[in-house]
């Protein structure tokens, strides 16, 4: 794996991790690799200094006391604030309100049968019970076989998280 420092034209910078440059090479040029910062795809390497790898005993030569802690390394701080993460496009908020809404419509108009959901989908499959809207849980096997079964299901998306 690669370390690239990259910038982006609004010369946000930023770091990645690659296979190797044809895997970064591809990967801009599909617009895959984007900026945290402004979600711009316009990406390229920035300059950087090589990496050497030291040992702890190195280290600790390397790296004077500070004067507030008087211990070697410094504070636990970056000498360069890290960028903010990214916050949501304008699609990306569309799409979590129709998960959102597509979420609570099943859950205020289908019945909650937890694990109890492949059988309770064969029994209404079967005609043994009323047909009616359900929602719970299945394992990959149990959803495996409900398909082979002809049963027709979909999966429940979770809940997209707070924030952003």
């Amino acid at each position: 794996m690669i370390r690239y420092k990259l910038v982006c034209d609004k010369s946000h910078g930023f770091e990645s991790w690659f296979k190797n440059s044809d895997a970064f090479e591809a990967q801009v040029s599909r617009g895959f690799v984007t900026c945290p910062v402004c979600g711009s795809d316009k990406v390229q390497k920035a300059i950087m200094s090589p990496s050497v790898a030291r040992t702890d005993h190195d280290r600790s030569k390397a790296l004077p006391p500070t004067e507030a802690t008087g211990e070697a390394g410094g504070s636990n701080r970056p000498a360069v604030p890290a960028p903010q993460a990214a916050l949501l496009t304008e699609r990306e908020h569309q799409l979590r309100e129709m998960v959102r809404a597509l979420r609570q419509h099943v859950v205020e108009n289908a019945a909650y049968v937890g694990d109890e959901f492949a059988d309770e989908a064969r029994r209404i499959h079967s005609g043994e019970v009323e047909e009616r809207a359900i929602y719970g849980e299945a394992t990959g096997e149990e959803v495996r076989d409900l398909l082979e079964e002809g049963i027709e299901i979909l999966p429940l998306p979770p809940a997209p998280e707070k924030g952003n």
